[in-house]
């Protein structure tokens, strides 16, 4: 098969195939600690299979909380790996040992890939994807990924040897990552794709993450430089996405970092330091950003908190909300979303200036 016949087969998986009426049961749950609390809510809605998959760890260590939202394309297999694994990659890195957030992230998110490639990689993504028969093998070891807010301390730790002498190049399938972590009074987003993570400051929407298009000029420039072609607004007229993790085929240029591939998995990094003035945060897929503003999910959120404590109903409210009365456009696709409220405490430091306070952005630095 040529590389255009892959991408009109991947662009065909990737706009999926609508159910005649949509699955609206909804997977949510709820948790707290004495920095947070956070509630969340996946729904599956028009697609034919749920390829979404979240992480919400309240107590990662004992001052640092965890939440990833996945959103997967071309099968559920790489979301749910990176669901189950790429926490544990933040925690394991050295950088993370030295209080260095931002490295520690980058690379975990780069080492999702390098994971993939494996006869391992190659296993567990037969078993999230439900496909191991096609691998003649059997279901054994079937790695159960522990509830989210219950951390299993047990880091895995995965060997690099087996990699190196494999001839699997990784998954076709993809999907984007959005991760927050709240280490005492500081967040850390780092986003590789299109989901978004916005912070709601006095009740006025913050983009704390940037949707990666192809159409932008910088990753545009990457794709171009990488020997890669933007078509329609797709990269190489398939992926409606210009960072993700997974989507090997477009990572193959040897003579270049994974930084710098048609399609990297290298996330934007934004830390801010919260005040008493930050009232919630919201990480959500696609789904829901293509039906709502930044503005208008913030407000959405406001108005229903006035009359809902729970965080998760919030958040199946917003599902509903979002959902297309027919099939066909925006509204239909998988749908995930978590809300996170910050306790206003004394001794977290209040903002001097709170609308003026620098957001930063910065790329952590490559391997």
């Amino acid at each position: 098969m040529t590389l255009g016949e892959r991408s009109i087969t991947k662009l065909q998986a990737s706009m999926g195939v609508y159910l005649s009426t949509p699955n609206t049961e909804k997977v949510s749950e709820d948790g707290e600690n004495d920095r947070l609390r956070y509630g969340l809510s996946s729904m599956q809605g028009w697609r034919s299979a749920m390829e979404d998959a979240h992480a919400a760890y309240t107590d990662l260590d004992n001052s640092t909380s965890y939440f990833g939202v996945y959103d997967g394309h071309g099968g559920k297999e790489v979301a749910k790996f990176c669901a189950n694994y790429l926490h544990q990659q933040v925690l394991r890195h050295e950088a993370y040992l030295a209080g260095d957030l931002a490295t520690s992230v980058q690379k975990a998110f780069l080492r999702m890939d390098e994971m993939m490639t494996g006869p391992r990689g190659q296993r567990e993504l037969a078993l999230f994807g439900g496909k191991m028969d096609q691998l003649g093998g059997v279901l054994e070891g079937l790695i159960q990924s522990p509830k989210s807010g219950e951390f299993n301390s047990q880091i895995d730790d995965w060997s690099s040897k087996e990699e190196a002498l494999s001839d699997y190049n990784g998954p076709s399938a993809g999907c984007t990552a959005c991760v927050a972590i709240v280490r005492n009074n500081q967040l850390l987003v780092a986003n590789a794709g299109d989901s978004r993570c916005v912070l709601s400051r006095r009740g006025q929407a913050h983009d704390l993450s940037k949707d990666h298009k192809p159409d932008l000029n910088a990753e545009k420039e990457r794709i171009l430089n990488a020997g890669g072609f933007v078509q329609y607004g797709r990269v190489n007229g398939s992926l409606n996405l210009s960072r993700a993790i997974g989507d090997m085929e477009l990572k193959q240029n040897k003579s270049l970092p994974a930084e710098k591939q048609i399609v990297t998995a290298n996330p934007d990094i934004t830390t801010v330091e919260l005040s008493d003035d930050d009232d919630f945060l919201i990480i959500a897929c696609d789904g829901i950003w293509d039906c709502m503003s930044s503005q208008e999910a913030v407000d959405f959120v406001q108005e229903h908190l006035t009359s809902e404590r729970k965080l998760s109903t919030v958040c199946e409210k917003m599902l509903d909300h979002c959902l297309a009365p027919s099939s066909g456009g925006e509204g239909c696709d998988n749908m995930t979303m978590i809300l996170i409220q910050f306790n206003k405490c004394g001794d977290r430091k209040a903002s001097t200036s709170s609308d003026q306070q620098t957001i930063a952005d910065h790329n952590a630095p490559g391997p």
